[in-house]
């Protein structure tokens, strides 16, 4: 299974879907159909039919959480560390501009904590703790803003104004508009 932010299930919310699944087991004990248990606890019968095959195979306590899939390999206090790191910015770390880019993260956890991830585990880390990817915005060295904001005072309303006025017409090339 999936999830958008990369986060996975938040303990209540497995303490949640472990109950589902220990409501279901009471309806397999009363040998109620999967398709009525499916519908008073609002899952598809295809859960309800795996939830079964488990509990045939090896009982109720089969049904109960097994705890997440795994544990953050940042403590909240590393990354806090983490963060003040980020806060020193890139050139205290070494980098020449003020980029941060996941790579360069990836690099600082390396250094600091001597752990490896991979740059998409450094992405879902940060996405799980709030942060959020941002690119800067992309202009020429060149760019000379004097010039354009000339250009947008004097030749954009030039060229506005070149549109061909609306009029009412025909849509057909030989017939032309009747009056």
């Amino acid at each position: 299974m999936r999830y958008p932010q990369g986060g996975g299930l938040t303990p209540e919310r497995q303490q949640s879907r472990e109950e589902l699944r220990l409501q279901a087991a009471e309806g397999f004990a009363r040998g109620e159909a999967s398709s009525l248990i499916a519908k008073v606890l609002r899952v598809s019968v295809r859960s309800v039919q795996r939830w079964r095959r488990t509990w045939d195979e090896d009982g109720p306590r089969a049904l109960r959480s097994q705890g997440p899939a795994s544990l953050p390999r940042l403590s909240e206090k590393q990354f806090a560390q983490l963060e003040a790191e980020l806060a020193k910015g890139p050139v205290a770390h070494g980098w020449e501009d003020q980029r941060w880019t996941l790579a360069r993260v990836k690099t600082v956890i390396g250094r600091r904590f001597h752990l490896t991830y991979t740059i998409q585990g450094v992405r879902k880390l940060l996405i799980r703790n709030g942060w959020s990817c941002q690119v800067p915005a992309r202009r020429a060295m060149e760019r000379n803003d004097d010039a354009v904001a000339g250009w947008v005072k004097e030749v954009w309303p030039c060229a506005e104004d070149s549109r061909r006025p609306v009029e009412p017409g025909s849509c057909s090339r030989t017939k032309p508009d009747s009056p």
